[in-house]
This record gives structure tokens, sequence and C-alpha cells, in this order.
């Protein structure tokens, strides 16, 4: 038998407090459902100056939320904002199912994907984090039912201490869990200093989840990258991998630079996840040049743009060389590709001259420091001969008496290296 996963059937709600954005983030949140394997029933707004701090919703509207629930069969009802505590306690009393904030939702569904031990760790502490306040709600439940409202003095500290207990279980969860992280920072950190000290030029494609991303990967993988080289996985889905990747593409000139694909961006991310990525975007952070991708194809593209540069300063990337690519142009009516400017680029990432405009457009950007000389190089130093003809760019070979003569193009670091057989 196939192993078929049933959609759970879920209504979503938000508040409208003015802003310009209601619309697009409710149907980014009606996305989120649909990764999370759920489907989505009905959609119930509410415009309101600011939350009830008791219920989120008004009372009215909470009752019309309940009889939607009732009558649609209604498994969890999912809002479109953060709840307190209490809110998300008051709610499930008055809905009677689960209710799901939007921060729980993406919590749910990066503990689904993530595949690697340290997107794993990351998830697992921002749960945590997540839990921690709302601790104090069954606590309050058990001490109600401890002390039934009364005098119960010591059933009362009873309740508090396992409170206390529950708080310090989850802080020293944490407190390991982060050590775990750190560890394996260290040793990423360690391959980091490695590839610095290899002077590869390094770019790395970031931006809104299901851009494409992980599409350009791959399309630049196949074309340029090793034969061992492994293309990551890609699907038409918000948050398809949380795992940063790394590879390195030699183009046929013999340039070569490292390419990571890192975890996509959503409006709201919930902090203690943009805090818990902050190693896994570190890619992004020590990058040359940072490649955003864009869905040129969705209405809301300049939302989703701004949530990207609004998402690199909050974890502390800024000041580093950006190339906007406009992808998946095929579904539009714009024409590509086209390269516009220096730093704007329309392409569809399954076209093969697009991806090559992309190559040229990166290369300006990476290779901007490179030189031509000639060179003479005695043939006792063949090997000096074997490292330029594998690492460098050469424009003409001839030979004399005296050794071989190379015409070359190559980085400053390398020209500064073998200065001593430059002749012109």
């Amino acid at each position: 038998m196939d192993n078929i996963q049933t959609e759970e059937p879920v209504l979503i709600t938000g508040l409208n407090t003015e802003q310009e954005d209601f619309d697009y983030s409710m149907t980014e949140l009606a996305e989120l459902a649909q990764a999370n394997h759920m489907k989505v029933i009905d959609r119930i707004d509410q415009s309101i100056d600011r939350p009830n701090p008791a219920t989120y919703f008004g009372t009215g509207k909470v009752d019309e939320i309940k009889e939607a629930v009732l009558a649609e069969n209604i498994s969890t009802v999912i809002t479109n904002d953060e709840l307190t505590p209490s809110q998300l306690r008051n709610l499930e009393d008055e809905l009677g199912c689960r209710v799901l904030d939007r921060t729980a939702l993406i919590l749910e569904i990066f503990a689904e994907r993530a595949q690697s031990k340290e997107a794993k760790l990351q998830v697992q502490i921002a749960e945590l984090q997540y839990r921690l306040p709302r601790l104090q709600t069954s606590a309050n439940q058990r001490l109600d039912q401890q002390t039934g409202g009364g005098s119960g003095f010591t059933n009362r500290g009873s309740g508090e201490t396992k409170l206390e207990m529950n708080r310090r279980t989850i802080q020293n969860s944490i407190s390991h869990l982060r050590k775990e992280l750190r560890v394996i920072d260290r040793s990423e950190e360690v391959k980091r200093k490695q590839r610095d000290k290899s002077a590869i030029p390094t770019a790395a494609l970031v931006g809104y989840t299901n851009a494409g991303k992980s599409t350009i990967m791959n399309g630049l993988v196949e074309k340029y990258g090793a034969s061992e080289d492994k293309t990551v996985f890609e699907k038409d889905m918000l948050f398809a991998t949380l795992d940063t990747s790394v590879r390195q593409l030699t183009l046929p000139d013999q340039k070569r630079f490292l390419l990571s694909d890192t975890v996509g961006f959503v409006s709201k991310l919930p902090t203690h996840l943009v805090e818990s990525f902050k190693s896994t975007l570190a890619e992004a952070a020590n990058a040359d040049l940072l490649i955003q991708v864009i869905d040129a194809s969705d209405p809301h593209y300049e939302d989703m743009m701004k949530t990207t540069q609004e998402t690199l300063k909050q974890i502390g990337i800024e000041n580093i060389p950006m190339l906007y690519v406009f992808n998946k142009a095929d579904k539009t009516d714009m024409e590509y590709p086209v390269l516009e400017g220096d730093d704007q680029i329309v392409i569809s990432a399954k076209d093969d001259e697009s991806l090559d405009l992309l190559v040229s457009a990166i290369r300006k950007h990476l290779f901007q420091d490179y030189v031509e000389a000639k060179m003479l190089i005695p043939f006792a130093d063949g090997n000096v001969v074997s490292y330029l003809n594998e690492n460098t760019n050469i424009l003409n070979t001839e030979y004399q008496n005296s050794g071989t003569v190379l015409t070359v193009e190559l980085s400053q670091k390398d020209y500064d290296k073998y200065q001593k057989y430059v002749i012109q």
C-alpha cells in the first residue's frame, strides 16, 4: 500500500490592524499550512485596532470561528500572529480544538524538514525557547486543580515547584543543545577558515523560500561542478531544505568559486529561529557576493525582497555586494535572460542561456581583481607551469630556449606569489 499522508482540515484566521501587507501575509499563512500537510477549509479575518488581550479576537468573532469549527469539522485553527500563553489557552478553551499560532506552525515545518544534525539542533533549541514562557499556562491549570481555588497552600507550593522543575529541565536542555551546536559550529568555522586560506571567492544564494535558489544551485553544479559534486534537494514548496550546502564550481577558464545555498526566509520568521539559524547563515555572512533570488512571478515579490533585506540585517549581514536575480521569468511576460545594469538580472533557472548569463554576472563581481600578465618560467620550475595550467586562465603558451612563456589571467594573490616570473 502507498503511504499517503492525509491532510488535516484547518481554518486560518488573522487580525487586520491596518497593515498594508495583511492579505499577502494571510496568503502566505495558507501556503505555510499546505507545506505542513494541512488543507485550508476556510479563512476568517477581523479588522480591529489591536488584539484582544484575552482571546486575540473580539468576543463576537470568537463565536463566529467556533461555529465554523463545528460546522466544517475543523481540527485546528491557525492564527496569523504569535499568541500569548493566555490567549492560546483561552482560545482553545473557547473553540474546543487545537489552536496553532504562526510561530508554532513554522516550527512544526522546520522540525519535519531538518535533515542535518546542525539543523535539527537549531530547531530543537527554537522549539524549547518557544515552549518556555508557555509553561505558566499548564502550570496554572494544575495549580487551580490542586488548590481548588481555595487555601491549599501546601499544594500550591508543590505546583510552583513542578513549574520550576519544568523550567529548569527546559533551560538545561537548551544549554546542552547549545553546547552540542557550538561543537559543530567550531568544526564549520575551521572549514570556512580553510576555504578562506585558499583565496577562492565565495557567493551565497539568499532570498525568500521557494524562490528557486536550489534550482539555480543544481543548474550551476550540473554545468560547472566536479563530477563527484551532488545536487541539492529541490521541490516546489516552502522550506524544501533547511541545510546550507556549499559546492565548488570551476568555469571553463579555470576560475573557481564556492557557491552556497542557504535556508529561505519568510515574513514574520520567529525570532528564536532567526537566532538559532545564525550559524547556518554564516556562509552568507562571510561571502564576497550575495545573490538574492526573487520569484518574479509572485505579485508580492517586492514584499519578499523587503523581508529578505530585513532578515539579513537582523542577523548582522550588511555591506556585502548584492546581485538581484529575478527568477521564474518564464512564468511572466518578462523578457529573459536580460542583464539590467551591473546588479540586476532576469532569468529562468531552468534555461541554459539564463544560467550562462548569471555566471557571467557573477564572474564580473567575483573576479574584478584578476590581472593579465606574461611570464617566463624556466624549465626547471615545471611545477609552477603545472599550477598555472590547473588554476588560472592560460591565454597563450610559447616555448623558448630559456623556458616556457605564458600569457595568463590570474588572481592578484597568484600574481603576487609568482611576480618574479613576470616579464611584462
